[in-house]
C-alpha cells in the first residue's frame, strides 16, 4: 500500500506541474517536470534544516523504490518500444551509416574521453579513483538520453536528416552504453588481467548481436501474430506482451533488452503499422503508446527531481560534476567529429549539423540508473553525486538553450 501511495503522490505532483507548464510556463515536459522536480527537493532539504522528521520522512518513503531497477527492469522497456515507433524505417535507412557509426564507435571513443577526463580531475582534486570506474562513468554517461532528446526535438524545427541522426543514434547508443557498461563491469569484477581482449569482444557481440536479433524475433512475432487478427484490444495488449516478455526473455538469455526493444518497435512501427493493423487498430495502438510514453516520462523525470533528496552532494563534488558536464560536452564533440571524419560523412552532415547533435545529447535517468546499479563501494559515493550534477546540467543548461542554438546556426 506504501508503493501505491508513494506513486500516487508522483502522478499527482506531474500531473500538477504538468498543468503549470503547459497554462503558464511551456517549456517541454521533461525540462520542466524535471525543474520542478528539483525544486521540490530543494524544498524538502530547505524544510529538513527545520524539521529532520520531514526529510526524513521523504526519504524513506524514496527509499521504497530501487531507481535502478525501476529505470532499467521496467520503464526503460518501454520508453524506447514507444519511442521507436515514430521512427520511419525510410529515414532511418539513409542515415543508416552515420547513425551506426555514431552509436557505436562514437560511444566508444566518448567512453575512453570521459573516463581520462574523469581521472585527470581526480588527481587534481586529490581524489584517488581507479581508471577502470573512470570509464564506467564514461559508459553511463555518453550515451544521450533518448527519452530526454526525444523531449526537446519535438518543439526544435529541424531537417528530416538531423532529427532522423539525433533520435536514432539516440536510441542505439543507449543499447550500445549499457552493454559497455556491462562489460566494463565485469571486467571491474574479475580484474582486467582475468579479462582479456577476446572475451570482451565477445561478450560486446553476444549482447549487442544478440539484442538486435532478439529483437527482430520479437518484432516478427508480433508482427505474424497482429496481422493474423483485427482486433484493437487484442492487438494493444500483444505490443504490452512484447515489451515485457520480449525484455524479460533477453534477460534471462543474456542479451541487451534495451537493443531488442529498439528494433522490436522500429518494426511494430513500420512494418507492422502498414501490413499488419487496421486504420482503427493504427490509431487506437499510436495514442496508448503516446499516453504511456507521457505518463512513464512524467513519472521518470519527476522522481530523478526528488531523487536528489537522498544523495549526499560535497562541494567538492559539485565542482567536479560541473567541469565533468563541461568536458563531456567537448568529448561528445570529438566522438561525433573523428567518425564523421574518418568515415567520410562529415561533408554530408556538415558542421552545424555536429554542433547541434552535440550541444542536444542530453543526459537523463539512464545515467542515474547504471550510476546507482554499481556495487557498494567508495567510488560509488563520487560516481554517483557527479552524474546527478552532469545529467542536471544536461537538461536543464543545454535542453534550455538548444533551440536557441538551433536558431542561430539555421540563419
Amino acid at each position: 500500500m506504501e508503493l501505491f501511495i508513494l506513486f500516487s503522490v508522483l502522478i499527482t505532483l506531474a500531473a500538477f506541474f504538468s498543468y503549470i507548464n503547459v497554462k503558464f510556463i511551456k517549456l517541454p515536459s521533461g525540462i520542466s517536470l524535471m525543474l520542478m522536480g528539483t525544486m521540490a527537493s530543494l524544498g524538502v532539504i530547505v524544510t529538513g534544516h527545520f524539521s529532520s522528521g520531514f526529510s526524513t520522512i521523504v526519504k524513506d518513503k524514496l527509499a521504497l523504490i530501487d531507481f535502478s531497477e525501476f529505470l532499467l527492469g521496467i520503464l526503460l522497456s518501454f520508453l524506447l518500444f514507444a519511442g521507436s515507433l515514430h521512427v520511419n524505417v525510410a529515414d532511418l535507412r539513409k542515415s543508416a551509416r552515420s547513425i551506426t557509426v555514431f552509436a557505436v564507435v562514437g560511444t566508444l571513443v566518448s567512453t575512453m574521453l570521459v573516463g581520462a577526463a574523469l581521472y585527470g580531475l581526480m588527481l587534481l582534486f586529490q581524489q584517488s579513483v581507479p581508471m577502470i570506474y573512470c570509464l564506467l562513468f564514461g559508459a553511463l554517461i555518453s550515451p544521450t538520453d533518448p527519452i530526454a532528446v526525444m523531449g526537446i526535438l519535438t518543439k526544435a524545427n529541424l531537417s528530416k536528416t538531423i532529427e532522423t541522426n539525433i533520435v536514432g543514434e539516440s536510441l542505439f547508443n543507449d543499447g550500445i552504453g549499457v552493454v559497455i557498461f556491462a562489460t566494463l563491469l565485469q571486467i571491474a569484477a574479475v580484474g582486467v588481467e582475468n579479462f582479456g581482449a577476446g572475451d570482451i569482444g565477445l561478450l560486446f557481440l553476444e549482447e549487442a548481436v544478440g539484442g538486435i536479433l532478439a529483437g527482430l524475433v520479437i518484432g516478427f512475432a508480433g508482427y505474424k501474430l497482429m496481422k493474423s487478427i483485427d482486433h484493437f484490444q487484442t492487438e494493444i495488449l500483444i505490443s504490452i506482451a512484447m515489451v515485457m516478455g520480449g525484455y524479460s526473455f533477453c534477460h534471462y538469455i543474456h542479451v541487451s533488452g534495451p537493443l531488442a526493444m529498439v528494433v522490436a518497435g522500429i518494426m511494430t512501427g513500420n512494418r507492422g503499422k502498414a501490413l499488419a493493423m487496421s486504420d482503427v487498430t493504427r490509431d487506437y495502438l499510436g495514442k496508448f503508446w503516446e499516453v504511456t510514453d507521457e505518463i512513464l516520462n512524467a513519472i521518470l523525470f519527476m522522481l530523478i527531481g526528488l531523487e536528489i533528496v537522498v544523495v549526499t552532494f560535497e562541494t567538492q563534488y559539485l565542482v567536479i560534476g560541473i567541469l565533468a558536464a563541461i568536458l563531456l560536452i567537448l568529448a561528445r564533440f570529438i566522438s561525433l567529429y573523428i567518425p564523421a571524419v574518418a568515415f567520410r560523412f562529415k561533408k554530408q552532415l556538415g558542421t552545424k549539423t555536429l554542433a547541434i547533435m552535440t550541444w542536444g545529447g542530453l543526459r537523463g535517468g539512464i545515467s542515474i540508473a547504471l550510476a546507482l546499479s554499481l556495487p557498494a563501494n567508495q567510488y560509488k559515493g563520487v560516481i554517483v553525486p557527479v552524474t546527478f550534477i552532469v545529467v542536471l546540467f544536461s537538461i536543464l543548461v543545454q535542453g534550455f538553450t538548444i533551440g536557441k542554438l538551433i536558431k542561430r546556426l539555421n540563419r
